[in-house]
């Protein structure tokens, strides 16, 4: 049986992960996948937040395991967080998050977290864990570039006369659609992991696994890019719009996969003590995520569709496919990654596929830059700070 001093810890801990979960669904991932759409007035600011609430809560509860567990388990060697380091984490975390929020500037919500989660295990006395950082840190620093420069290409690619407009589309749709029959969902596999639909399909196929999940995924492309070509029969520019609001949602459901991890994998060390599962953990992050976009996310939509650079749809077409790519590709090796840092990257990358970079703030990039280190640096430091004091204090 459990203790009544064990339960309230938890529920102490569960509080600020609650916080936390507000936070980045009033934040990072309540704002940034429909900030395109937004942009290129393709969806009004309240309603991209109502739709995307939507979608985060359902990425949360069928993509969320990988990186939950990550953030809670693979960050520090040597040590189980506490409850009380959890706490102390998340509430700083979160606190920087919303500092982000009400001065318009995103801040790293990773960045913030996987700082707060690393200075309470330090605090605590735990070792570094160079292997998942070295991880981390690549994707990190890759993104900008990769995301930045896919966005790029592409955003050119539907500028350029060679290959008509409406052809560089339909193969964008067909890549879509490849993705999307290879991400994991978790109630296509197993209890301790996730299936792709191109590998589930496979399975119930004759003849070789590979064979089959490759029939199954040309098939979804060609689904894709056969819907969006029956789309087109209302014209190039209404089916850029629907096909921008589609892209729109899958970001925001691979925002829940990955974000949820940030306000719920500090306490996935303590769900055995409480005899509760990993998914209740996440249905707990993804109503957080779900009550931050409905309640907050509007004011950061506005800031980073209007602030960081002009869009029309096709440059927030070219923005959104790398930004779902980069995201997967994060919830398949359990990463925790900033959504703010993998969008405004891909927008400021569609954004110099204009004629004239004048549409780019460089003064706002800079400082965003700026917000993003000292988010990762500064959490560390108060959060081994708070935890000392607070383990003083307690002595």
């Amino acid at each position: 049986m459990v203790d009544i001093a064990t339960i309230g810890l938890f529920l102490i801990a569960a509080t600020a992960s609650l916080f936390m979960s507000w936070a980045i669904g009033a934040g990072s991932s309540g704002s940034t996948p429909f900030a395109p759409a937004v942009g290129a007035n393709a969806i009004s600011v309240m309603r991209a937040g109502f739709v995307v609430g939507l979608c985060c809560f359902l990425g949360a509860v069928l993509q969320g395991a990988n990186v939950s567990e990550a953030v809670g388990e693979d960050l520090i060697i040597g040590v189980t967080l506490s409850a009380e380091a959890a706490t102390i984490g998340l509430t700083i975390a979160a606190g920087l998050v919303v500092i982000g929020i009400f001065t318009g500037y995103p801040i790293a919500t990773a960045f913030t977290v996987t700082g707060a989660v690393i200075g309470a295990g330090f605090a605590m006395g735990g070792d570094p864990a160079w292997a998942k950082y070295q991880e981390i840190a690549a994707l990190w620093l890759l993104t900008p570039f990769v995301g930045g420069g896919i966005a790029y290409l592409t955003a050119r690619a539907l500028r350029e006369e060679p290959i008509p407009e409406r052809q560089v589309v339909l193969i964008l749709a067909a890549i879509v659609g490849v993705l999307l029959a290879n991400i994991e969902f978790a109630m296509l596999g197993p209890p301790d992991g996730g299936a792709s639909i191109a590998v589930t399909a496979a399975g119930s196929l004759p003849g070789s696994t590979v064979l089959g999940s490759a029939a199954t995924t040309g098939a979804i492309a060609a689904a894709c890019a056969g819907g969006l070509r029956w789309d087109m029969r209302r014209g190039t520019k209404v089916a850029e719009r629907h096909f921008l609001l589609a892209m729109g949602a899958l970001v925001a459901f691979s925002a829940g996969g990955s974000q949820v991890g940030l306000a719920v994998g500090p306490l996935v060390p303590l769900i055995d003590d409480i005899g509760l599962s990993i998914t209740a953990l996440l249905l707990g992050g993804g109503v957080g995520l779900l009550v931050g976009a409905w309640t907050g996310a509007t004011r950061m939509i506005k800031a980073i569709s209007q602030d960081y650079s002009s869009l029309g749809p096709r440059r927030s077409i070219a923005a959104l496919i790398p930004s779902f790519a980069i995201a997967q590709v994060a919830i398949l090796f359990g990463i925790p990654v900033s959504f703010n840092q993998i969008v405004v990257s891909a927008i400021i990358g569609s954004g110099y596929a204009a004629a004239s970079s004048g549409g780019v703030s460089a003064r706002k990039m800079g400082f965003t830059v700026l917000a993003w280190v000292l988010s990762l640096a500064g959490s560390i430091v108060i959060t081994y700070g708070g935890y000392r004091v607070v383990d003083v204090l307690l002595l």
